[in-house]
């Protein structure tokens, strides 16, 4: 997929041709030169990114006993191929009977449903309407805490509004509507209000690390994001097949680095593995013997570094098919042999 990306122009003002009085003028202190770096920063990721912003526009019609209720929300999205692919949250275009996309420049559009994943609470639709701005897309990976960021969205209908702040803490995890959780999440003080959800979090390079998601109340300032890298991962299955499907062992984790000496102990290529924060009772992972505490750092010949490459290991191709997985416990390397199932929500029949 080709990413475009705009080119802001610097413009420069010709002091020298005002006709202004001959006065003292102190140069900027330091406190001032940063805030207009900061400034000029959130401006130029605004002009590179704003224009890929559209308003997600929802209209609901569902049955009830009372008769026919017929509904409307609102969310965000961006536009992350020039054909008019427009990423999104799963729970904007949740049964939606209509969608319509809002462009920038305040032209409506009819957008399809490619498809959603709930597990994720990321979705894609399609508007049709020649060659589109991109966004473009960074990596959520190389994010540390305390980086600038930019959320762009349409909260209460208020369209293209800006907020900014930092990241203020990387490997959440948050229970999507399914019931999943949604492991390595972002957290960011950038405000969200409803109508933000699936806009992006954009750093001050203008590439979009994050999908907006979701806020912690009665907290203030306290916002979440999926990852980009999660994100692309899972529009290339939407695109291509529509849903995500995955095969499950019943784990929760956070990503954790390694010290090196624990890999020359053990021999590992690893520079991080996958702490786990719970397992799910009668899951692949409880029968196998995993508990809460173990580090996970290989699944058969795949070495695992982070949340995402456990996500991408685990695909239908794996349901059913038991596989070594080696684990830090302590000091020591342990070996389970685990059989990952279908979800449950996928599954014909219950354990």
């Amino acid at each position: 997929m080709t990413i475009i990306t705009n080119r802001i122009s610097q413009f420069t003002n010709d002091a020298a041709s005002v006709n202004l009085p001959q006065t003292s003028i102190s140069p900027p202190n330091d406190d001032a030169s940063l805030l207009d770096a900061y400034s000029n920063a959130v401006i130029d990721t605004v002009k590179r990114v704003g224009p890929t912003v559209v308003s997600v526009e929802v209209h609901k019609s569902q049955q009830t006993p009372h008769g026919q209720f017929n509904g409307r929300g609102a969310g965000s999205g961006f536009v992350f191929t020039s054909d008019g692919f427009i990423l999104t949250n799963s729970h904007v275009v949740e049964s939606a009977s209509k969608i319509i996309a809002i462009l920038a420049d305040g032209s409506r559009h009819d957008a399809e449903l490619i498809g959603d994943d709930p597990e994720t609470d990321l979705a894609v639709v399609r508007i049709h309407n020649g060659k589109l701005p991109t966004a473009e897309l960074g990596d959520s990976n190389s994010l540390q805490v305390g980086q600038l960021v930019v959320a762009i969205g349409n909260p209460y209908g208020f369209q293209a509004t800006v907020t900014a702040g930092v990241v203020s803490g990387l490997g959440r995890s948050m229970r999507a509507r399914s019931g999943r959780l949604i492991d390595n999440v972002i957290q960011t003080d950038a405000a969200l209000n409803p109508g933000n959800s699936g806009g992006p979090l954009v750093t001050s390079r203008g590439q979009v690390i994050g999908v907006n998601t979701a806020v912690i109340l009665p907290a203030q300032g306290v916002c979440l994001a999926i990852p980009i890298n999660t994100a692309k991962f899972v529009a290339i299955r939407l695109i291509a097949y529509g849903k995500v499907k995955r095969s499950f062992i019943g784990v929760g984790g956070q990503n954790v680095q390694l010290h090196r000496r624990t890999n020359r102990v053990h021999g590992l290529e690893n520079s991080g593995g996958v702490l786990v924060m719970n397992v799910a009772e009668k899951s692949p992972a409880d029968r196998a013997g995993l508990r809460e505490g173990d580090v996970i750092v290989q699944v058969g010949d795949q070495v695992i570094n982070t949340i995402d490459d456990l996500h991408r290991l685990l695909t239908e191709d794996r349901i059913g098919v038991k596989s070594t997985m080696n684990v830090l416990r302590g000091e020591a390397l342990r070996a389970f042999e685990i059989t990952p199932r279908e979800p449950l929500s996928e599954s014909k029949s219950s354990e």
